[in-house]
């Protein structure tokens, strides 16, 4: 019997309001299903914790917390979250439902993608990040999972489940609990695994640069026989060039890669955002046949029927990875932090025998003093040099400070510190406000000359456009000025006006001298003209008074209609003439 069939939930209303319909996934803290909202008649995504974490008042109690703190972050690439509420021993979220898949859906159909569709993906994850990290929260769980693709190409980042929310103005929060790991094993920072370190946005960052090693090369950087062997390759080796699984990658996609998974968290970007920059510069400098070139054939995922005849089960090329709490024994843990040797080999026992008796080793001769003499003069000699020349580069060369984020005068205040020239430049951003800095070149933290000139990018904060004024005009003139001022054509509704010629605009939407975002549509109405008379003619005058009322004219009649039985002998205006709406027409009845 299907398990969802036998899920208690399904079919029940949570808290009177939220129907609960259908299982759409499990994992390992909480399980989505896909419901109605019946207050507002529209379709919803359920998020209900395990009861076992319901049933813990500290995570409870912290999950709510979260929750209300992502409900406020309003961004096109973050899945809403509407409602919190609990329901007996039922702790949800009601959230934005996404119809699609996610990330893993499309690694696991397609393995490796091309480095266009790479970044199309990643670019909007690290927006949403970023705006996530500019408000003060970190998602602590980004993984292929978490990423939905809407059947639109719209990409959203889902379940802020184990958000945390900075505790300090430079981004600092809590520490790690000694002995638990929270989260999902393959994305973890190393920080996020070593007892008692702080953890800030830059797990995410991390997190983001696993992500973009999966999709360039088809697989995980790191892996192992269980969470604790993927743990120590987090811990003690770095994630390696994209390049050298997948030939033909560029190598600033492997300096981003190598940047974004440092083990050293000061050795990240400071945020998504500087991430997202750094890539978008990265783009701009590829052409198209790197962006669109196919990876091997290698990286595609295997059949899923090699055999020629379905199977009953079916090995996804990458299996998925629940976000969990793992309990760490210390002394595994002490392992994992201090042994220099490889984590699935135990140390060597050594036994002592008595052939183990240290031997005495034969006396050197003593060399002379002349030649010892020599050897100190020398090694101070290179001393020498070499401080002169550690201090002739630090009067050369500096350090390009983390100014991203700082309005101008900060950032040229910080530049001044460092010793070096900055050079501003401003740009649109829709993600960026005002008067902040979106990017430096060189990066933060690179080694530059201080002769040399920093570029920073500012932000102009978003594009807005006046809407032209376009009544009176023509309809293809409007469209011309529409597109002039960066707009796009809207709507096109044609009525009659008395006033505006045939062919000419009567109104738009949005209108005249409102300021609105580049490419926005305006709907325009255009006036078709006068209203043309309609024949009555051959019409009792009942039914001829009703078409001309219908049209917008008023009618008078000359002549005679005994009884009301005759029928219009002619009009005037004559029928087809336009004339103004309310025009009297005259009708015409024999005379008998």
């Amino acid at each position: 019997m299907d398990m969802a069939l036998r899920d208690p939930l399904i079919g029940t209303l949570l808290d009177g309001r939220y129907r609960v319909e259908r299982r759409v996934a499990a994992g390992g803290m909480s399980t989505v299903y896909q419901g109605t909202d019946t207050r507002l008649d529209r379709v919803v995504a359920l998020k209900v914790m395990h009861p076992a974490l319901a049933g813990d008042t500290a995570f409870t109690t912290r999950f709510i917390r979260e929750a209300k703190a992502v409900a406020r972050l309003a961004h096109p690439n973050v899945v809403n979250v509407f409602d919190q509420g609990a329901d007996g021993g039922n702790v949800f979220l009601a959230m934005e439902y996404v119809p699609g898949g996610t990330l893993r859906d499309l690694l696991r159909d397609r393995g490796a993608l091309s480095i266009r569709a790479a970044l199309d993906v990643l670019e909007p994850v690290l927006a949403a990040l970023g705006a996530a990290h500019r408000a003060g929260l970190v998602h602590r769980d980004v993984k292929p999972e978490n990423v939905l693709i809407t059947d639109g190409g719209l990409v959203k980042v889902a379940d802020f489940g184990l958000v945390r929310v900075l505790n300090t103005a430079d981004g600092a929060s809590t520490a790690a609990t000694a002995g638990t790991v929270l989260g999902t094993v393959s994305y973890l920072a190393p920080e996020q695994i070593r007892p008692g370190a702080e953890t800030d946005q830059r797990v995410d960052v991390y997190a983001a640069g696993i992500l973009l090693y999966e999709m360039l090369t088809g697989h995980r950087p790191h892996t192992g026989e269980n969470p604790v062997q993927v743990m120590y390759r987090h811990l003690h080796e770095d994630v390696p060039a994209p390049s050298a699984a997948v030939p033909g990658i560029v190598p600033e996609l492997d300096a981003i890669v190598a940047g974004a998974c440092a083990r050293d968290r000061g050795a990240r970007p400071h945020d998504a955002v500087e991430l997202l920059a750094a890539l978008q510069r990265v783009r701009r400098g590829l052409t198209s046949a790197q962006l669109d070139a196919e990876p091997p054939a290698s990286t595609r995922p295997s059949p899923r029927f090699p055999t020629g005849e379905p199977t009953s089960v079916i090995t996804p090329a990458v299996p998925v990875e629940r976000t969990s709490v793992l309990d760490v024994p210390p002394e595994v843990m002490e392992q994992l932090l201090t042994e220099p040797r490889p984590y699935d080999e135990p140390p060597p026992v050594r036994t002592r025998r008595a052939s183990d008796r240290p031997r005495r080793l034969p006396r050197l001769p003593r060399l002379p003093r002349g030649p010892l003499v020599w050897t100190a003069v020398l090694a101070a000699l290179l001393l020498a040099v070499g401080g002169t020349t550690y201090a002739l580069s630090g009067a050369l060369y500096g350090t390009v400070p983390g100014v991203l984020g700082k309005d101008r005068a900060e950032a040229q205040r910080l530049l001044d510190g460092a010793g070096m020239h900055g050079r501003f430049t401003e740009v649109y951003s829709e993600a960026v406000p005002a008067g902040q800095v979106i990017s430096t070149d060189p990066g933060a933290g690179a080694r530059a000359r201080k002769s040399d000139t920093v570029t920073l990018t500012v932000s102009r904060g978003p594009k807005r456009i006046a809407v032209p004024e376009l009544v009176g005009r023509p309809s293809g003139q409007a469209a011309s000025a529409l597109a002039g001022a960066q707009l796009a054509a809207g709507a096109v509704t044609e009525t009659y006006d008395d006033t505006v010629p045939e062919g000419s605009v009567i109104s738009s939407s949005p209108a005249a001298g409102q300021q609105v975002a580049e490419n926005t549509p305006v709907s325009l109405v255009v006036s078709k003209g006068m209203v043309p008379v309609p024949d009555v003619t051959g019409m009792s005058k009942e039914a001829a008074e009703k078409a001309l009322q219908a049209a917008g004219f008023a009618m008078q009649s000359s002549g005679v209609n005994l009884f009301g039985t005759g029928k219009v002998s002619g009009q005037s205006p004559a029928a087809g003439e336009r004339r103004p709406q309310r025009t009297v027409v005259t009708v015409n009845f024999p005379f008998l």
